[in-house]
């Protein structure tokens, strides 16, 4: 997408052409969900600050809100936080 480097911000225009196709790809996946009934999670995982909210604000705007719905979740418990161990 971006032609910049891993941390260098787009001008303005470019970001907003960007935003423009996702925009459309993600009305286009809307209906072919809604055409076969499907259901779809996705799910936004990292520390706080790290733009979740303005990620998940730019998915949601442009689409319909009774096909989507945001749901924060509980920070993890220090059990959920350790790595999970193999069973043999």
């Amino acid at each position: 997408m971006g032609k910049g480097r891993a941390g260098e911000k787009l001008k303005r225009k470019v970001y907003e052409k960007h935003l423009d196709k996702m925009h459309a790809e993600r009305v286009s996946l809307q209906e072919w969900v809604k055409l076969r009934e499907l259901k779809v999670c996705i799910v936004f995982e990292g520390r706080d600050g790290a733009g979740k909210d303005g990620v998940i604000k730019a998915i949601t705007e442009r689409v319909s809100p009774r096909m989507f719905r945001v749901v924060a979740l509980p920070a993890q418990t220090e059990r959920e936080k350790t790595p999970r161990r193999r069973r043999r």
